[in-house]
């Protein structure tokens, strides 16, 4: 199939923006690896701290010949998604093992749980723990004694963080291991039922205790398409899992045999074999882009229009929201999983999951097909399902076929033409949308706004019943540098419950909004934040606003708003507690939301 003219042409807008950097990152892990095994190198003491406890495996280490994998961490058991990993250690160790190489947990690295923080001071800290992860990734594989690398890790900073951690040392081979869903619970929509009876005063704590316990229950990732889910499905499109590993239940002797695949997939791409294939060859401009592209044909998490952004940077790779929305443009919404639609991921992957939505999109030229992955070269493999028989790990036929057409299409009759999620832009700044689960007659909202610097503002607000017409909600002072850029979830019952009474209502935000949101029409990400002198920070309550996603736009519509002095907000009460403190270096030196949010330069 000859690929998309419009995806060829953001690629190669791609490769020309990033030509000087990418040739300073491929050049510094050439040198990098040029160096060999670095434990090769090391002082005799310095290796017997290496291999002090490496117990039984301390001989095969002293053998420099012998391939040694690093394993990065992201285990807790605060987490229901990463609490799987508790076991993996020792599984991938006896995998290496079996090859004749040997497996060290290298480091862990911090995971917070933004279903915990939601509403609360440590959400303040999430966003930004995305580039601590990096920072702790690099401090693991700093002792530089390793022949490739195996990154454990789902949810939502985590898979980016490790990411931009794993390209500081890109010279390595590296593999991306999930630990899969949770099984489906209450259903999602029955969740957020019972939460809007909840915000309307309709049901006590119990009902809402009882409804959040039935849908998260048990260890995996939550079952919606939210950050975490996002993050699986790119891990699939830029070939850093294995084939039809995402979704695949925690536990289970098929999970298993993935991992233990996983490490002698990552083994078997070192330096010390035939088939080198390092990570900085793995995650090119197409790598990217087909990430891109599988964001906007599963209308995946808004987030990852952040983190994208930072991880590509990373390797050298400038993206702006542009290549976002032109791909878009041309990529049809194939997959109906909530908040897009009433299934979760379980469904999703019995449908035919990543490997169906692989296909259909190769198929309509939409992607790279001859990118680098963990199984070789080009992603038609990752059409294929895995599957166990007789104890032997095999993938199958290619998955051509929807198994249920509600949730899964091909490119021929998509749910809509074009992908989920849309750049804003106009005289309030620039901003994004996620289209894929808003109704087509609320994809334009013009009307007065109330503007609240707090989202306890708004919550209070409403309990005092202030929103009795149209509106427009403006929360500012929450892009990155105010605050760390927290979601503002936990306002999804109270503005649906609005639009439920029939009136048009927006959220217009410099913060984020979770993956899981998606029904109220919300422009979010709005730059320049108001911290940082956008004309957000100018409105007042009544001000007119549009918000319009059918033309790409962000209005003000009242006169002379650009003229006034902006707010002056004392954020003094977010700059401590909870641990906030420790992180006002990031406020100050964060960039922009549309160059990734991000205390790194790149």
């Amino acid at each position: 199939m000859v690929l998309n003219p419009v995806v060829e042409r953001v690629t190669e807008r791609i490769i020309a923006r990033s030509e000087a950097s990418r040739a300073a990152h491929l050049g510094r892990m050439a040198a990098a690896r040029s160096k060999g095994p670095a434990r090769a190198h090391l002082s005799c003491s310095g290796q017997a701290h290496a291999y002090a406890g490496a117990g039984p495996d301390q001989g095969r280490l002293a053998e420099t010949g012998a391939g040694n994998l690093a394993i990065v961490t992201a285990y807790n058991d605060m987490l229901s998604a990463h609490r799987p990993y508790e076991r993996y250690p020792e599984l991938i160790r006896d995998a290496a093992r079996g090859m004749g190489a040997t497996a060290q947990v290298a480091g862990g690295v911090p995971a917070m749980c933004d279903g915990v923080t939601q509403g609360e001071a440590g959400m303040e800290l999430s966003l930004f723990s995305r580039d601590v992860i990096a920072m702790a990734t690099a401090v693991a594989l700093s002792h530089n004694v390793f022949d490739a690398a195996l990154f454990l890790g789902v949810c939502d900073k985590i898979v980016p963080g490790l990411v931009i951690g794993a390209q500081g040392f890109g010279h390595l081979p590296a593999v991306f291991v999930p630990a899969g869903p949770m099984t489906s619970g209450l259903p999602n929509e029955d969740k957020a039922r019972v939460r809007r009876q909840f915000a309307r005063g309709e049901v006590g704590r119990e009902a809402l205790m009882k409804a959040e316990m039935a849908a998260y229950h048990g260890p995996g990732t939550c079952t919606f398409y939210g950050t975490a889910n996002t993050n699986q499905m790119l891990m699939e499109f830029m070939g850093l899992h294995l084939p039809g590993a995402s979704f695949v239940p925690p536990d289970s002797d098929l999970r298993d045999a993935l991992t233990a695949e996983a490490t002698r997939r990552a083994l078997s791409m070192s330096a010390l074999g035939n088939d080198y294939r390092p990570l900085c060859e793995v995650l090119d401009e197409r790598a990217f882009v087909n990430g891109i592209v599988g964001l906007n044909a599963t209308g995946g998490s808004t987030n990852l229009l952040i983190h994208l952004v930072a991880m590509a940077r990373a390797g050298g790779i400038l993206l702006d929201w542009q290549d976002f929305s032109d791909l878009s443009e041309v990529t049809p919404l194939l997959a109906r999983v909530y908040p897009n639609g009433l299934a979760d991921v379980n469904m999703f992957h019995a449908a035919g999951g990543l490997g169906f939505m692989v296909g259909a999109l190769l198929r309509a030229g939409l992607l790279h097909p001859d990118t680098l992955t963990a199984m070789g070269e080009g992603l038609e493999s990752y059409t294929r399902a895995p599957q166990l028989k007789a104890g032997q790990l095999s993938w199958g036929a290619p998955i051509t076929d929807s198994l249920n057409p509600a949730i899964l299409r091909p490119a021929e009759t998509p749910f809509q033409q074009t992908g989920g999620l849309k750049k804003l832009d106009g005289g309030l700044g620039t901003a994004v949308m996620k289209v894929s689960a808003v109704a087509p007659e609320h994809h334009v909202i013009e009307a007065p706004a109330r503007v609240f610097n707090d989202q306890n503002e708004v919550k209070a607000a409403f309990k005092a019943g202030e929103f009795t017409g149209d509106v427009v909600v403006v929360v500012r002072f929450q892009g990155p540098r105010a605050n760390g850029m927290p979601e503002l979830h936990s306002l999804t019952p109270i503005l649906s419950i609005l639009q439920g009474r029939g009136q048009k209502v927006a959220l217009v935000t410099d913060g984020r909004m979770s993956g899981a949101s998606g029904k109220v029409p919300a422009a979010i990400h709005v730059c320049p934040e108001a911290a940082d002198g956008g004309l957000i920070a100018r409105l007042r309550d009544g001000d007119v606003l549009r918000v319009d996603a059918v033309a790409g736009r962000l209005e003000v519509l009242s006169p002379a708003v650009a003229s006034r002095p902006p707010a002056e907000v004392d954020l003094g009460a977010n700059a401590a507690g909870c641990g906030r403190e420790l992180f006002e270096v990031f406020r100050r030196s964060a960039s922009p939301a549309s160059d990734g949010a991000s205390v790194f330069k790149g």
